[in-house]
């Protein structure tokens, strides 16, 4: 396959989807995106995410690929970022991705948890330890984020960052809507069949090739593909609190769960914990919402007074390896599976999606 130039049709209109039409604008194909619900508020996981980029945390209990390509997105976010404000003209108020690194603290009780997850991730690190971890003492949490300064110490992985995943999404959104080359088509289901046809509503569309990026929509299509795709149940709680400023997430180790804390602009806050291995789409538990806003309050009391404004579940795509696949046939490629770790690794695939399509 080499095209350097034709008529791209899109299924999905989740960050991957977004993502790949805005990067083969850029190199001068045309694209057609289709979505099953509108672009205002994409239904899929990267609405509900919390956004981190963070190959570190997860190395331990990853493959060594998620961090190594994790590694690789954090070298394309910011060259992304910049091209994103050039397109669309946006000040330095509206960037989306940060990388002011994580923090990972524990109670003194949990500290157990804390030692033992960095024993595991230098053993997986090896010579690279040095430059990518620090141990904060008090006093340094204190002077970084004074939120946290009751903690004893804290672990900080620098290269960390975070994506404020609403905003770009709007974001992308806006940069099709304007952009000549793009049609966006919403509350449509498709097919996507090889040989570069989308069936759309009873409607045929004929492309130069078909990217199908529609995540659990696509579960059926990829039932022969590394042992199939299943469903990811994630929860997560969306609070404002005017009392707490965070710079950058942070993790708390605990026996029974590792809660993650991503501050948004406004002082609002994605709280997140859970990873159950259902495609249960229901409500949150009680339980759930009261583990997650018990551990939330031991990072900073002063949450207690956080406002609850969505409660949020969805489910994630992940193929049996937890690894993303692109797989193609003729006409056709589809980029899926990408897990927990979709800001993670998204640059990363649709990054090699480019490179088949245009055969490098």
């Amino acid at each position: 396959m080499s095209l350097n130039t034709g008529h791209i049709g899109i299924a999905g209109g989740g960050l991957l989807g977004r993502l790949a039409a805005w990067r083969l604008l850029r190199q001068g194909f045309s694209v057609s995106v289709f979505d099953a619900g509108g672009f205002d508020q994409p239904k899929g996981a990267c609405w509900t995410a919390a956004g981190m980029i963070s190959p570190l945390s997860e190395l331990v209990h990853s493959p060594r690929a998620v961090y190594d390509m994790g590694m690789e997105t954090l070298d394309i976010w910011p060259i992304w970022q910049q091209q994103l404000q050039q397109d669309l003209q946006l000040d330095d108020t509206q960037l989306c991705f940060r990388q002011a690194g994580s923090l990972l603290v524990a109670h003194p009780q949990d500290d157990n948890e804390l030692q033992q997850f960095y024993r595991d991730l230098v053993h997986k690190l090896g010579t690279e330890t040095d430059a990518q971890l620090t141990w904060f003492d008090q006093a340094t949490i204190t002077q970084h984020e004074p939120a946290l300064g009751h903690f004893p110490q804290a672990l900080f992985m620098k290269p960390e960052g975070d994506v404020d995943n609403r905003r770009l999404l709007h974001q992308l959104h806006k940069l099709l809507q304007q952009h000549d080359n793009a049609t966006l088509i919403g509350h449509s289901r498709v097919e996507c069949r090889a040989n570069q046809i989308v069936e759309s509503d009873g409607s045929v569309h004929g492309f130069d090739l078909v990217l199908d990026t529609r995540g659990l929509g696509a579960k059926t299509d990829l039932e022969q593909v590394q042992g199939g795709m299943r469903g990811v149940r994630g929860e997560v709680l969306y609070v404002h609190c005017p009392d707490v400023s965070l710079q950058r997430p942070v993790r708390l180790m605990h026996p029974r769960y590792k809660l993650y804390v991503a501050p948004k602009p406004g002082h609002n806050f994605v709280i997140g914990a859970t990873e159950i291995e259902s495609s249960d789409m229901s409500p949150m538990s009680l339980q759930s919402c009261l583990e997650l806003s018990s551990a939330l309050y031991t990072i900073n009391p002063a949450f207690s007074e956080a406002r609850i404004i969505e409660q949020s579940v969805h489910c994630r795509p992940a193929m049996m390896d937890n690894l993303p696949v692109i797989e193609q046939q003729p006409g056709l490629i589809r980029a899926n599976g990408l897990y927990r770790h979709g800001y993670l690794l998204s640059p990363a695939v649709v990054t090699e999606v480019l490179a088949r399509i245009q055969g490098a």
